[in-house]
């Protein structure tokens, strides 16, 4: 069961925007990721709890961000309720996508779980619904992933593969590299991963 904790900054000018401390294993039905964030001066600033099925589709999703929730799941493509800080509104949405995003890195091991790519497959093209702190706003988009390299390196504790992937945003041509191995983003834009306390999970 990797623990750990990521560091969370804007991608364009390097401002810190939270630590991510997290725990995450993969299970007889699927992979679970939860994680508490914290501002740079320490204070709470959200939750993360995911769960995907052995497919790697969500069937449960819970956020928390500046008194915001969301708890969604693939019903339908994906659905979601959304309440607001008083909890005297919730709205519901539901869209043909094929799972959820955002800025944990949770996602970014999520949406490689769904594709099962191989290093020899053309890009695919996935719709995912996007949560955006801190009022964790839907927004639909579509992205483009590519397994560009699988290499295994040699660590104390045995050895490690590393996949990168191209991601590319296809609203923008945007494009930028992922490196995940097991169920842990080593690298990614707006990402670092600061310390990890046992191996990543290898994935059957």
């Amino acid at each position: 069961m990797p623990r750990g904790r990521y560091s969370l900054h804007d991608p364009h000018d390097h401002t810190p925007l939270a630590e991510e401390h997290f725990h995450c294993a993969p299970g007889p039905s699927g992979w679970r990721y939860v994680s508490q964030l914290t501002t740079p001066s320490g204070d709470q600033a959200g939750s993360v709890d995911l769960a995907l099925d052995d497919l790697g589709r969500p069937i449960r999703l819970e956020l928390h961000a500046a008194g915001w929730q969301v708890r969604g799941a693939a019903l339908d493509g994906v659905t979601w309720v959304r309440t607001d800080p008083s909890g005297a509104q919730a709205t519901e949405g539901n869209v043909p996508a094929h799972a959820f995003t955002g800025t944990s890195p949770a996602f970014l091991i999520a949406t490689a779980r769904l594709l099962r790519l191989t290093p020899s497959a053309s890009a695919t093209r996935v719709r995912l619904v996007a949560f955006r702190d801190p009022v964790l706003a839907p927004r639909t988009l579509d992205q483009s992933w590519a397994l560009i390299s699988r290499e295994t390196h040699a660590t104390d504790n045995g050895p490690l593969t590393v996949d990168e992937y191209q991601v590319t945003a296809l609203d923008t041509g945007e494009q930028h590299a992922v490196h995940i191995s097991g169920d842990v983003v080593l690298a990614a834009p707006g990402i670092e991963l600061e310390h990890l306390e046992s191996p990543p999970s290898v994935f059957t």
